[in-house]
């Protein structure tokens, strides 16, 4: 209902597709990010971009969303194509006929998970223990199978965790006043984390989860867009008693920063930030903190839009095949027009480096933005921080991704001149 009121309203204003609490509008930094006509996504272009048969023409939508974004009322479903849900090329009867398989898939899995612990679409969701320290169960009522092995245990053990990381989620928004609306979010966030044997529930993934299940109504077609967005995103929640996964990105921010900001970089590494830690949550979380809900959308959407690759979806679906069709080729500027701008140009100059996201970059344009001020007044690392604590509300995301879009060039440009130097 929260999203139909919003869209029936014909407002463009952002807090009318995603309301404030009353109480929390003082705390919440207005959006800059505002809908603009002839430059956003409209759900008028996003129609026409459609043939009879409802193949995409993915090239034109691509230019639309990295001049203006996506307008509210269509955010959703232009994501499900940007995250690789959707073949562009599919039909509108062969996405109907993948839709309902994946939400049978869905039911599936979360019918199994609900057998074990039967709070699980119920409409509520835990926040107090399952399982005790000494591994027996704190309430036999509230699951519905004993924990028979090591995969179970470890599951049943962080749903409760995943309740209060969701009772914490984006609370300043109406939409989450609503209990079934948090027992959604962690419904679809438990069901991953039972699916996922390897790495499974970590804090953060709840700030990736969220706006996906508030942008798409259907439960397990909001949890399929999620699992999308962690393909690219889960190695970061990878950690173990010596490592973050994250770090492999900070290793290569060090190194892009070192490449196109010499001067820079050896002040941080003077004040022993050379190792990039202060840049963990933006890129952990996507920047979640550093933008308003809403330029946080629009953030992701540019970012998505920018990477975007057209065999993304055949990446993911059959990855067999993807693989055996990756060998270098030559592209045609109309191929190439299928590309988002970032991956565009790792294309043509045969990029292939791991943790390079656009993320990495556009962290690398935030240093590059406070430059001045972290040379006259960072004394240490806390000042850092302190320093790019500073942009929240102040930051324009699009001249952010422009800004992370040129220091990719330099560094591709030097980083191919270093290549030629050493033969």
């Amino acid at each position: 209902m929260w999203r139909v009121l919003a869209r029936s309203s014909g407002a463009t204003e952002l807090n009318d597709f995603y309301p404030i609490r009353p109480e929390c509008q003082a705390d919440v930094p207005a959006p800059r990010f505002k809908p603009r006509a002839g430059k956003t996504l409209s759900q008028r272009r996003w129609n026409a971009s459609f043939d009879a048969e409802g193949r995409l023409n993915i090239a034109r939508v691509l230019r639309r969303i990295q001049r203006g974004g996506v307008h509210p009322t269509i955010k959703g479903e232009v994501w499900e194509f940007l995250l690789g849900c959707y073949d562009p090329n599919s039909t509108y009867e062969e996405r109907t006929e993948l839709k309902n398989r994946r939400r049978g898939q869905y039911d599936m899995w979360k019918a199994e998970c609900q057998k074990m612990v039967p709070m699980i679409g119920s409409g509520k969701y835990l926040t107090t223990p399952l399982i005790g320290e000494d591994g027996q169960p704190t309430d036999k009522s509230l699951i519905g199978v004993q924990p028979s092995n090591k995969k179970i245990l470890q599951w049943m053990q962080v749903l409760h965790q995943i309740g209060l990381d969701v009772n914490r989620t984006d609370r300043a928004l109406v939409f989450y006043e609503s209990e079934a609306n948090q027992a959604k979010l962690w419904d679809v966030l438990s069901v991953y984390a039972w699916l996922d044997n390897d790495i499974g529930y970590v804090q953060g993934m709840n700030d990736i989860c969220s706006p996906l299940v508030i942008l798409i109504e259907n439960e397990a077609d909001s949890y399929w867009c999620f699992d999308r967005a962690m393909r690219r995103m889960r190695e970061n929640f990878r950690t173990s008693a010596s490592s973050m996964g994250v770090q492999s990105q900070l290793a290569t921010l060090s190194q892009i920063m070192k490449t196109v900001d010499p001067k820079l970089h050896e002040h941080l590494e003077d004040l022993d930030g050379g190792e990039y830690l202060f840049a963990f949550r933006m890129l952990m979380v996507l920047f979640r903190r550093e933008f308003s809900f809403a330029d946080t959308l629009y953030l992701w959407e540019l970012i998505w839009g920018m990477e975007y690759n057209p065999n993304i979806f055949v990446k993911y679906e059959e990855p067999d095949r993807a693989k055996a069709s990756a060998s270098p080729q030559t592209l045609s500027d109309k191929i190439l027009k299928q590309y988002g701008k970032f991956e565009r140009k790792n294309v043509k100059t045969g990029n292939v480096e791991e943790n390079c996201a656009l993320s990495v970059f556009l962290v690398a344009s935030v240093l590059e933005i406070k430059n001045r001020r972290i040379l006259n007044e960072a004394k240490g690392v806390d000042d850092v921080v302190q320093i790019l604590g500073d942009i929240t509300s102040s930051l324009d995301a699009k001249k952010a991704c422009e800004e992370a879009l040129k220091i990719q060039k330099k560094y591709l440009s030097k980083a191919q001149a270093q290549a030629q130097a050493k033969k």
